[in-house]
């Protein structure tokens, strides 16, 4: 090999190696470079929320505009993909909040996202880490003005403030008997909570059945069996796929003034023979069986997976757990158990007796309250069953003939 042709070699080498580790570089870069994988708008009469799922965390700047009325977010160190083109296509017309979307480059380092506003609204925006099946999300909840809704009938956007606020505590009423007998000097006045919505699914079937969907359908169906008594009142935390967090359906129920409340869910375990129906009540000291502790566990997650803002949030779940009242548990578990003893009528029980674990939705102070396991969605057979009307009914039936004798034994009605 001549010189020349050594040289030549050689250099040739070294750009390769160059261009190797440039490659290696960029790369890493990309990496580390935030993708949007995903975006999700959950309209509702409460309140509007966009969901956007990234492989990174996102840093954002946000701000108004007036003439019209927008809310302007600039997402930084991004760039536009075709899953952020796709924002404005996702919005509906009926949306009560956004009139219109809009997306585009910036710069070359900011994608700005513009959402025009129907009537005035607030923005609070925060993010999420990764957790279950989510990876990390900027969440952007759009309220409707204070003034616009402070409706005594359903408190639910004023709670939604207040928690905001973090004043969701010192707004609600004071804890005081309730005026006259239920059912007799006033309405008897039933909470139903269909669990999870919007963000957060639920368990989901093996056949793409979801919690949500299916609870709000049982719930719906118990609501009416109520409210044709006349001496009962049914109100609901949620009546359309929204999310609301845990304490906010705790606040409805004392700020609403509920002789009951009662959450109704459809379990799901990693052993998919499970099956059977279910109730659970709170318990002070801990869990009374591993299930039990397992299922709180989920459940409570429901905050996290729905998406909460945690800060400034000065709840202490220790202080809410001093305030129950041991009379108060024990009319749960009563309660519970006509309510165990209907669903045996209609499904097999889990277990034939009420279970007790920490449910933070079960934490009203002085409300009697249960969460209904209606059956195993993770269950092939119980899934099936609970997608159809006749169990749906029988469901709702079941847990109505518990309240009505719980109460007929408490001389209420």
């Amino acid at each position: 090999m001549s010189y020349s042709n050594h040289n030549l070699t050689r250099r040739r080498l070294l750009q390769s190696a160059a261009a190797t580790w440039l490659l290696s570089v960029s790369g890493i870069g990309m990496a580390a470079t935030a993708q949007v994988i995903a975006v999700r708008v959950w309209p509702s009469s409460s309140y509007t929320r966009v969901t956007l799922e990234s492989s990174q965390p996102l840093k954002y700047k946000q701000f108004t505009l007036s003439n019209p009325s927008r809310i302007v977010v600039d997402i930084e160190d991004i760039h536009l993909n075709g899953v952020l083109k796709n924002i404005p296509s996702q919005f509906q017309q009926n949306d009560p909040l956004i009139k219109e979307a809009r997306i585009g480059q910036f710069d070359k380092s900011t994608v700005r996202l513009v959402l025009e506003l129907k009537q005035g609204a607030s923005a609070k925006l925060f993010t999420l880490s990764p957790v279950a099946e989510f990876k990390h999300r900027l969440v952007v909840d759009l309220y409707p003005d204070v003034g616009r809704y402070d409706n005594e009938e359903d408190p639910l956007l004023a709670l939604l403030e207040d928690y905001n606020k973090g004043d969701l505590e010192r707004t609600l009423p004071a804890e005081a008997p309730k005026a006259g007998k239920a059912g007799r000097d006033r309405p008897l006045v039933i909470m139903l909570d269909p669990g999870h919505g919007g963000e957060d699914p639920g368990a989901v079937g093996k056949n793409r059945t979801r919690e949500k969907d299916i609870v709000l359908q049982i719930a719906r169906r118990l609501r009416t069996l109520i409210d044709r008594e006349s001496n009962m009142k049914a109100y609901m935390t949620r009546n359309e796929d929204v999310f609301i967090p845990l304490r906010v359906r705790v606040a409805k129920a004392r700020k609403q003034r509920a002789d009951l409340f009662i959450s109704i869910h459809a379990d799901a375990f990693t052993n998919r023979a499970a099956r059977g129906s279910s109730v659970f009540a709170l318990s002070k000291k801990g869990a009374t069986s591993t299930a039990a502790r397992f299922l709180a566990q989920t459940q409570n997650e429901s905050d996290l997976i729905g998406g909460v803002s945690m800060s400034g949030d000065r709840y202490l779940d220790h202080t809410m757990f001093d305030l129950v009242q041991t009379v108060t548990i024990s009319d749960s578990l009563k309660f519970g158990k006509e309510i165990l003893t209907r669903l045996g009528k209609v499904n097999r029980l889990h277990k034939n007796r009420v279970d007790q674990a920490g449910f933070a939705v079960l934490k009203a102070p002085d409300i009697p309250s249960v969460l209904v396991e209606t059956a195993f969605i993770s269950n092939l057979d119980e899934e099936r069953k609970l997608r159809t009307s006749k169990f749906q009914q029988q469901i709702a039936e079941s847990i109505f003939a518990g309240i009505k004798t719980y109460f007929d034994s408490q001389s209420l009605l």
